[in-house]
């Protein structure tokens, strides 16, 4: 199943968003894709700072590991350039899919 969500940058974290994104700790990315999480791209609005995330799942979402150690410290490390909860988990809208051609 393809998921997609939105979630907001904070102004002037663009480059360094992408910076850590680059970096992506390896054992994050084998976690994701240990749980059925592929084709995860995630897309910058510059206009409005509001990211735009699409994922593959067959099994659990990126969304639902905040009980991982490693997630929750990706989220802190993440905390001071996105919109966060007091969990540090970043603020995440749900997008319905509205159109798709195969």
């Amino acid at each position: 199943m393809k998921v997609a969500f939105a979630m907001k940058l904070k102004p002037g974290c663009a480059d360094e968003y992408k910076k850590r994104h680059d970096t992506i700790w390896p054992e994050l990315a084998q976690l994701l894709k240990d749980n059925g999480i592929s084709d995860y791209s995630i897309f910058l609005d510059e206009s409005s700072n509001t990211l735009f995330a699409v994922q593959q799942q067959s099994g659990s979402s990126s969304q639902d590991l905040g009980s991982t150690a490693i997630v929750q410290k990706w989220w802190a490390y993440m905390a001071d350039i996105m919109e966060t909860n007091p969990d540090h988990s970043p603020v995440s809208t749900p997008l319905p899919q509205v159109f798709h051609l195969d």
